[in-house]
Parts: structure tokens; sequence; C-alpha cells
């Protein structure tokens, strides 16, 4: 059974940083995609960043790079998510997710895998 497993999140200031990890478990995700999205109130999830371990490539979307470090363990099946910086509308669920293609990487349709999700609330 396949499972990605979010930790990390938390109550933080602005201009903080915490990181948030994601184990997967379940059968071995190296040659799949793994991506971050969040989820605030009232919102459509939105793709925060992405990263294609076998190539080792990232993907930001706009509104966290410089910010954000997606990166990854491959021998430990563990995706991790650096966020400095931190902005009061960076607050909302964030999950973790995993993608057999390595395309459209910015779009929730591509992947087959999500996690439970982690509570990210920045104050201001």
């Amino acid at each position: 059974q396949v499972q990605l497993v979010e930790s990390g999140g938390g109550l933080v200031q602005a201009g903080g940083s915490l990181r948030l990890s994601c184990a997967a478990s379940g059968r071995t995700f190296s040659s799949y995609a793994m991506g971050w999205f969040r989820q605030a109130p009232g919102k459509e999830r939105e793709f925060v960043a992405a990263i294609r371990w076998s190539i080792s490539i990232t993907y930001y979307a706009d509104s966290v790079k410089g910010r954000f470090t997606i990166s990854g363990d491959n021998a430990k099946n563990t995706v991790y998510l650096q966020m400095n910086s931190l902005k009061p509308e960076d607050t909302a669920v964030y999950y973790c997710a995993a993608s057999p293609s390595g395309s459209f990487l910015w779009r929730p349709t591509e992947y087959d895998y999500w996690g439970q999700g982690t509570q990210v609330t920045v104050s201001s």
C-alpha cells in the first residue's frame, strides 16, 4: 500500500522558516516526480514545487521562487520542502504528491498519490 506522510507543519511568524518532510512508502519512487501543493481555505489547490529525482531537476511556482527549496533523499524515499521568509499568504494545508510522469508537474491531475496534508500557518 502506497503512503505519503507529511510532517513539519505548524505556526510560525512572518519571516520565519519551516521544513516540511514527506515520507513515501509502499513502492520505490526513484523514477517518479515528487511535488508539493498547497490549498488555502476557499481557494483551489496550487502548485508549489516539484523535483524529478532521476535527473535532479526542480521546479517552483513564481510565488515561492527564491524562498522555498525542494530536495529529496532517494535512499530514504523522503522529499523535503524548506520554506524561508514565510509570509501570511503562505498559510495553507501543504500536500505532498507523487507523479509517474515528468511533464506538466504543476497540474494536480498528473499525480497518482497524495498525502493527507500538513497545516502551515504564518502569523503577521
